[in-house]
């Protein structure tokens, strides 16, 4: 029979609050930050006031650890589950400030109301009205009998028994229990995740990410909790350079560290082609420095985890933060950043729409960092890091649970020659079979966000092509512009020929183009429009941008894998069309490939 996997206890609410302050329960802050508003926090007192349930918290406790002198450190418990509430008792009842969504640290104030026995978040109104307790953690720290008596001073028409009463239970709301599930802490993570899931009446699901957010930010012993910061800031100002000024200023104790100093080139930042968040950061930084895949192995080394001996000991948890800690600030580094941003930026990934995988871009990086610090030739970083990014966007190589991936490629990475590793890796899932059979099967497809159809704009960014039909503006000018997807046969008149959205919306069909030039087109047959290119070209009436040579054009229609036959074709030959240029969108990946 299996033992049990977690107690049920029922502590005191004072008691809780208590082991909060003392740290033996850690709040590791996994919603980040404070999300609750204050009417939840009123709500919250009131179901207490009221007698009601508020639910289960769910902790967490850390292994114990052995010390180098052969003696156990008891373990903490960390709170996965339940910190919004946890977070409302500490600002309710004994004022602790929390931390908003702007990183300001503020102070939740519920007032109270004896003679309704009515709790409301504190209003400018509501602190001019002598019936009102502007703040109940007053009471709660006060002393009751003083409390009560300027209170029916301020209200001699009160009824002073009442009054009494409810004062009472009021201050007896922390003396009510509350419920807490302690999870083993020799459980692995995956048996807590399914535990967690089993249990928790949100449907909320927590990432090992997040348990590894639980796991740094609750150690204050190696640096664990301004890690978190760091890393919690990093992806959040990548995203939002205005927020600089708010860490700045509400966040003085991380402002002054290392890390802030490492983090504050974001804020003049507007780039958007790589938002990590903090999973992204952590997940790149792990693999990195610690030539694995699985963050679950990341949980148990902060724990301290021999996965020989599966003792727990103290110097693996400081060799596990020194290692992550040197991981991480590799990621954040500027020059690091915007170098690998550079990479992707000259493979032709110009902008985020063309970027589906982040799995793959995080792996890049990986790879980036890994190679800078095998001391490869900068060179070569560029090469493979291109090569590797687009083949697995290609090869759809992390699509789908991709921590297997990860860790088979880390490790080969780690022990052989990277050049040699790509080979064998090209070899096997890079053959003329892929390139002639298997892409221009994968280019029959009706979804524009495919990232077959991503790698085809790619490599047009990369050879500088032109829009079609353009002269002079190119398609990574109509993509960082959000110039307009074209059909070459007109969508419309697909339509009425009974065609599927499937089978009209196919990607072969589509190109970039210039607005105007494709409002001109409009709803044009195919076979007329082009006729009508074809004159401009012989000196006719300039109707479809500004191609006027035949050379000229042949090229465009080259740049934009349209087969030369289409001035053959009608709008009965669109199958045709589509299997002709396929292959050379095939044809121009393959170039584009090998050319990189």
């Amino acid at each position: 029979m299996n033992s049990q996997k977690y107690a049920v206890n029922q502590p005191l609410i004072e008691t809780l609050i208590n082991w909060v302050k003392s740290g033996e329960i850690a709040i590791p802050e996994i919603q980040r930050p404070f999300v609750w508003s204050s009417k939840k926090v009123r709500d919250l007192m009131d179901s207490l006031y009221q007698g009601y349930p508020i639910g289960y918290i769910i902790a967490w406790k850390n292994p114990n650890v052995k010390l180098k002198d052969g003696s156990l450190s008891e373990g903490k418990k960390i709170l996965i589950d339940g910190q919004q509430r946890v977070t409302s008792l500490t600002a309710a009842i004994i004022g602790q400030k929390v931390v908003n969504k702007d990183y300001k640290k503020i102070k939740i104030q519920i007032a109270f109301n004896p003679l309704e026995e009515k709790f409301e978040t504190l209003t400018p109104a509501i602190a001019k009205d002598k019936k009102w307790i502007d703040d109940v953690s007053t009471v709660f720290n006060g002393n009751l009998f003083d409390i009560v008596g300027d209170y029916l001073e301020n209200n001699p028409d009160a009824d002073k028994l009442k009054i009494q009463t409810v004062f009472q239970d009021l201050i007896n709301i922390p003396k009510k229990q509350i419920g807490l599930i302690e999870l083993s802490g020799d459980l692995d993570i995956e048996k807590v995740t399914e535990i967690f899931i089993r249990i928790n009446s949100q449907g909320v699901e927590l990432s090992q990410a997040d348990f590894v957010m639980s796991k740094i930010s609750s150690n204050e012993t190696y640096g664990g909790n301004l890690l978190r910061k760091a890393i919690d800031y990093f992806s959040h100002l990548s995203k939002a350079p205005e927020y600089y000024s708010h860490i700045a200023e509400n966040d003085t104790e991380f402002s002054k560290t290392d890390y802030f100093q490492k983090i504050s080139w974001l804020k003049n930042e507007n780039g958007d082609l790589y938002n990590p968040t903090y999973k992204d950061i952590l997940r790149v930084a792990f693999t990195f420095k610690f030539n694995r895949g699985k963050l679950s192995d990341l949980v148990s080394l902060l724990s301290g985890r021999n996965f020989e001996t599966r003792e727990f000991e103290e110097e693996i948890t400081k060799q596990s933060y020194d290692s992550l800690i040197s991981g991480v600030k590799e990621f954040i580094n500027e020059t690091n950043f915007k170098r690998f941003l550079m990479i992707i930026k000259s493979a032709g990934f110009v902008d985020n729409r063309l970027i589906r995988s982040v799995n793959a871009l995080n792996f890049a990086y990986i790879l980036y960092l890994k190679l800078k610090e095998q001391k490869y030739n900068s060179a070569l970083i560029e090469k493979y890091v291109k090569k590797w990014f687009v083949l697995t966007i290609l090869t759809r190589r992390y699509s789908g649970s991709p921590e297997s991936e990860f860790d088979f490629d880390i490790k080969n990475i780690s022990q052989k020659d990277f050049g040699e590793y790509l080979k064998e890796i090209e070899d096997a899932q890079l053959s003329d079979a892929f390139w002639n059979a298997e892409l221009i099967q994968r280019l029959n497809t009706s979804i524009s966000t495919s990232p077959v159809f991503n790698v085809f704009l790619a490599s047009q960014c990369y050879f500088n092509d032109k829009g079609f039909l353009s002269k002079d503006i190119t398609v990574k000018n109509l993509i960082e512009q959000r110039g307009d997807v074209h059909h070459i046969f007109p969508r419309d008149l697909l339509k009425k020929k009974d065609l599927t959205r499937g089978q009209y919306n196919q990607i072969a069909n589509y190109v970039y183009t210039q607005s105007e030039i494709n409002i001109k087109i409009g709803n044009k047959p195919i076979e007329k429009y082009l006729q009508e290119v074809k004159e401009q070209c012989n000196g006719g009436e300039l109707k479809y941008g500004g191609i006027t040579e035949f050379s000229l054009l042949e090229d465009n229609f080259k740049q934009n894998a349209v087969p030369i036959s289409i001035f053959e074709i009608t709008m009965d030959d669109y199958q045709e069309f589509l299997i002709e240029r396929r292959k050379l969108m095939a044809e121009k990946m393959r170039k584009y490939y090998e050319k990189i």
